[in-house]
This record gives C-alpha cells, sequence and structure tokens, in this order.
C-alpha cells in the first residue's frame, strides 16, 4: 500500500473527552472517530489493526474446531423471555419495537439464539459435539459510555458456543477453548494473565477471564507470583487465617468516640491498628409472597475487618442473601440498631438481625465495634464472653496484597488488567430454560451441556495501546500493527535515485509477504517521522540521497532509541530477519 492512495489522517492534539491512552492516541492516529456517546467509526487505519486481530481469533477458533455462523443483530424477545433476560438484563440490553409493536432486542450476546439453533437443528447424540462462532456487532446500552473502545456500547465480539452430550464432554470442550484462547493471545504479542473469574450474569461454574496486563486497566488481578494462582478480584481468595482464636485479655468498654463515625477515624483517635476494629455493613433482603409482592423485611448484619473491604459477589453467594440484597435504609437501621450508620454493632440491639462474620472477624479477640450509641463505640469486644458465637461465617472480603495464598504457596499480589476474552462453562443453564434436547443413547431426551467463549475484538487493540505506547504514541506489536514496515524516502519528490530505491524495496517486500506502507506523500521527515510513530509502525526504514551515495540505509523498531545503519543491499534480508526474530 501506498500512503498517497490510503487514508491516512492524524491529530496533533486528543479530544477533550479522551480520558485514557488507548483513546487519544487512537483517536489522535487517525484509528476512530466518533459519532455518538459509545458509538466509533473504525476508520481504514483502526480497521487494519481490527481486521488482523479478526484473522487470528478466526484462525485458532477454526483450528480449535469451531464452525462459523452469523447470526443477527436484531432479535425477537420471545427467546429472551424464555431464559428470563429480557427483564433481568435490565437497560444494558437495548429494547426495540417494530411497526407492529413487536418487541425486538439488539443482541449484546447470543446465547438464546443459538441455543434455538441447537434445539432445532442438533437432534442426536450422534450430532455432538458442535461448537458454533461468530464474529458480529454487538451493542450494550452502558449507563456511562467512557475510554473509547474500552467501555463503548456498539462493538465486535467474538462469540462462540459448544454443546455437548454430557458433563465431561462439555468440560473437555471447555478446555479446547481454554488453550485455543492461549494460543490466540501468545499471537497477540500481550502481556496477559488468565485468571479465575465469577460467571455474572451470563452464568455458569467454571470461569476464566484473559486480561491484558496494564496500568490502566480496570480490573484488579490477583496472583501468586511463586505459583499458578490467579483469579480476578471478585473471585479471589486467600488462605483461611489460622487458628485458634486468642483469649479474651480486655474488659468490655463502652468508649466515648465523639464525632469519629469511620473505623479509621476511631482507630486514630484510640491509637490503635485498623486491623483491631470491625465495621458493620447492613443489608436487606425482601420477604415476597406468591404474588411477588413484599410483605416483610429481613437485615442482614455484615461483620468485617476495619482495614477489609466486602465483596459483594462472594456475599451474593451466602444463603439467604443468593438471591438478591440490598443495603438496609436508615429508618430500617434505626429500628433494628436504634442508632444511624458510624455507630453500629452487633451488641444491644433494638431488634433481632441475622449475623455473618468474615473468617478474619471470626478468630479476632479483643476488638473494636460500634456501640449503637452515637458518639460511643465499644472496645475489647469478645466472641462467646460478649457475644454468641457467629451464627454464619463466611470468606466476605477483598484480597489485599500480602494476603497467604490459597493453595500456600506464597502471598498474593494484585496488578490491573483490562478483560479481553472471558470463557464459561454453562452447564445446562440456557438448554433447561429453551428446554433445548438431544436424544441420548438411550434413546431419552437429554439437555445440552453448553460452554461459551467471547473475545472482545474492537476492546482488545485499545488494551494493546494502553500495554505498548510512549510519550510519542502507540508501539503495535507485529502481529496486530495495521503495518508492519513502513518505507520514509526522504526527497522522494526531488530525488530519483531515492524514488527508485524506495519503490524497489517496497516491491521486494510485497514479495516477499511482508504488510508494507511506501509514504510517498513528500512530507517532512519531521513531519514524515512523527505521523508513524505516532501510528506506531514497529519497522521503519529511511531512505536518503546521502545516505545511499554511501550505500547505505537506516532501519529503527519503534522501540529503539536510534537508528542502525544497514547496507542498501542488505536491508531486505536484514528487515526479514528482524521480522522473524
Amino acid at each position: 500500500m501506498k500512503a498517497s492512495r490510503f487514508f491516512v489522517s492524524t491529530l496533533k492534539e486528543a479530544p477533550a473527552d479522551a480520558e485514557v491512552v488507548s483513546h487519544q492516541l487512537m483517536t489522535r492516529a487517525g484509528m476512530i472517530k466518533k459519532l455518538g456517546a459509545g458509538i466509533y467509526t473504525y476508520m481504514p487505519m483502526g480497521l487494519r489493526v481490527i481486521r488482523k486481530v479478526e484473522a487470528i481469533v478466526r484462525e485458532e477458533m477454526n483450528r480449535a474446531g469451531a464452525v462459523e455462523c452469523a447470526m443477527p443483530v436484531v432479535q425477537p424477545s420471545e427467546l429472551w423471555q424464555e431464559t428470563g433476560r429480557f427483564e433481568k438484563m435490565g437497560p444494558e440490553l437495548l429494547r426495540i419495537q417494530d411497526r407492529h409493536a413487536r418487541d425486538f432486542v439488539i443482541q449484546p450476546t447470543s446465547e438464546e439464539v443459538v441455543t434455538d439453533i441447537a434445539r432445532q437443528e442438533l437432534r442426536s447424540y450422534k450430532q455432538l459435539p458442535k461448537n458454533l462462532y461468530q464474529i458480529q456487532t454487538k451493542f450494550r446500552d452502558e449507563r456511562r459510555p467512557r475510554f473509547g473502545l474500552m467501555r463503548g456500547r456498539e462493538f465486535t465480539m467474538k462469540d462462540a458456543y459448544s454443546f455437548d452430550r454430557d458433563q465431561a464432554g462439555a468440560k473437555a470442550s471447555y478446555q479446547a477453548m481454554a488453550e485455543a484462547y492461549r494460543r490466540i493471545f501468545d499471537r497477540f504479542g500481550l502481556t496477559y494473565r488468565a485468571v479465575a473469574a465469577d460467571s455474572g450474569a451470563i452464568g455458569g461454574d467454571l470461569s476464566e477471564e484473559f486480561q491484558v496486563i496494564a496500568a490502566t486497566g480496570e480490573d484488579a488481578i490477583v496472583y501468586c507470583p511463586t505459583s499458578d494462582y490467579a483469579a480476578n478480584m471478585e473471585k479471589a481468595e486467600s488462605a483461611p487465617p489460622a487458628g485458634p482464636r486468642p483469649a479474651a485479655s480486655q474488659p468490655r468498654t463502652l468508649t466515648p468516640t465523639p464525632g469519629k463515625a469511620t473505623c479509621a477515624d476511631v482507630a486514630g483517635l484510640l491509637g490503635v491498628p485498623l486491623a483491631r476494629t470491625v465495621k458493620s455493613l447492613v443489608l436487606a433482603t425482601d420477604e415476597l409472597n406468591e404474588a411477588g409482592e413484599a410483605v416483610g423485611v429481613r437485615v442482614w448484619l455484615l461483620l468485617l475487618r476495619g482495614d477489609h473491604d466486602m465483596n459483594e459477589i462472594k456475599v451474593s453467594k451466602v444463603p439467604g442473601l443468593d438471591n438478591g440484597f440490598r443495603f438496609a435504609t436508615v429508618p430500617e437501621i434505626e429500628e433494628h440498631f436504634g442508632a444511624k450508620p458510624g455507630y453500629l454493632g452487633p451488641l444491644d440491639l433494638k431488634k433481632p438481625v441475622r449475623i455473618v462474620a468474615d473468617r478474619e472477624v471470626a478468630v479476632m479477640a479483643d476488638w473494636i465495634c460500634g456501640a449503637n450509641q452515637e458518639g460511643h463505640h465499644i472496645t475489647g469486644v469478645n466472641w462467646g464472653r460478649d457475644l454468641p458465637e457467629p451464627e454464619a461465617v463466611a470468606d466476605l472480603r477483598n484480597v489485599v496484597a500480602g494476603d497467604p495464598s490459597p493453595d500456600g504457596r506464597g502471598e498474593l499480589t494484585i496488578e490491573r488488567g483490562i478483560e479481553v476474552g472471558h470463557v464459561f462453562y454453562l452447564g445446562t443453564k440456557y438448554s433447561k430454560a429453551m428446554n433445548a434436547t438431544f436424544l441420548g443413547e438411550d434413546g431419552k431426551p437429554a439437555h445440552f451441556e453448553m460452554g461459551c467463549y467471547g473475545i472482545g475484538v474492537t476492546r482488545l487493540p485499545a488494551a494493546a495501546i494502553e500495554q505498548n505506547h510512549d510519550e510519542r504514541g502507540i508501539i503495535w506489536p507485529d502481529a496486530i500493527a495495521p503495518f508492519t514496515v513502513v518505507l520514509c524516502p526522504i526527497g522522494m519528490d526531488r530525488s530519483q535515485e531515492v524514488k527508485a530505491a524506495a519503490e524497489k524495496l517496497y516491491e521486494e517486500l510485497l514479495a516477499a509477504g511482508v504488510d508494507v506502507l511506501l509514504d510517498d506523500r513528500g512530507e517532512r521527515p519531521g513531519a514524515m517521522f512523527a505521523d508513524w510513530e505516532l501510528i506506531g509502525v514497529p519497522h521503519r526504514v529511511v531512505l536518503s540521497d546521502r545516505g545511499l551515495k554511501e550505500g547505505q540505509v537506516e532501519y529503527q523498531h519503534r522501540r529503539d532509541s536510534s537508528a542502525t545503519k544497514v547496507g542498501a543491499g542488505d536491508i531486505l534480508a536484514y528487515v526479514k530477519e528482524r521480522l522473524t526474530a
């Protein structure tokens, strides 16, 4: 490709609404152009990156035995109503009506549609296993779209769905996809981690996220540097606290703490470590009758160490809270505790509440909590002596760096990541909801065991930029760069020698299968170099009159601080060697 025929459109400044590096650089490099909130045109330079991502994904999916199809972007609501997700997904699911007032959705994912295909087409165990995938436009009506392609509303995703006859087959399909994903992300040339994850709204009970490591990532990744343990923050656990609980050594004392409504403030006032305090979080569950009407409220008190934060995913798995919960209202709190938030605790309650203690709190002695009196806390609180042993004990908290790894092989470390892929084992969640069955070997109908597997095709370039950039612009890995090599002839419009040498090298690289661009625009050297450093083409060759008279050209990788002089006759072999290094 020659630059004069291509669409090169760079900007000196990023738009004011571009908050993160990838959004700034993709806009400045002319890769995306904003059309509306969270909606972008993929300009030719950016589309080349996306097409390279798609090609790698497609090759590895095909290699793993998946079969490509394309499911509609607009889907009838009846399928989503079968699974209950038409209501459950909330406002992120864009609902529309046609001229006949029939309900449709703009797909954010396609479990319902692919399950409908399976129940119609896959009738016998002899047709299994099957894996269907698509690379297709999706839409999620994000409340606050931001960060360019990192959290847009319209995006491209590769989603695949496996169908098996039994659990063992489904888990084999899951492992095949997980291995394919590792090959895909290895080929992208990015630093990533595969971490255990919670399945969230998709469902299922076996799940891994693929996270590109980047300081600007929205997700916290927890791992043990001395073992294979890795999980996202929602899923991560530390080793259970060591026992036994210390014996009580302090008297229970009502202690004035005027104006100190947080654990940190109380610890500071009393001159004790924050880990000696216990925070009280009050939740509520609504009791419903058969008609789904609220007929009562149950109040829950969660106790966590003062220096720990609640993990909502873990809390949602506590029996009794697993069907949904909310934070209690101030009137509900006052009715049960006789005090406002800031001074709450498990002692001297006005009405009973269901108490759940975090594992760490369950082994604490002589701890500090609210007294259910404004301006007061209680010090020297102990289980068994001052209040009954906890009714329930569970892992309720986010892990922190330095916690012991649950595999017992080191301490946990936390870093930031950007989720670009996710694999789920679904089981029969969707096949049962939609009555999708096949005839087994015994001649009886059985529900499909399913898995689903997604890659954020348009998010991935943004994640790559967050990981690979400098003050001059993007630094693409070879595999997904818009062009792998750029030729920068200086004075090509004025020197026949430079023009001839540039076009000769251009043709040789094309013949060798190299994705090369020749910048024949006649730009000044500074402007030309700035463009390609901003765009991030990884390999650059500069040809000039002076260099050619000396029998040399200059090669520079995008990460190199300076250029390397190479013999003009050797440059083709040199570039090919660098491309395979």
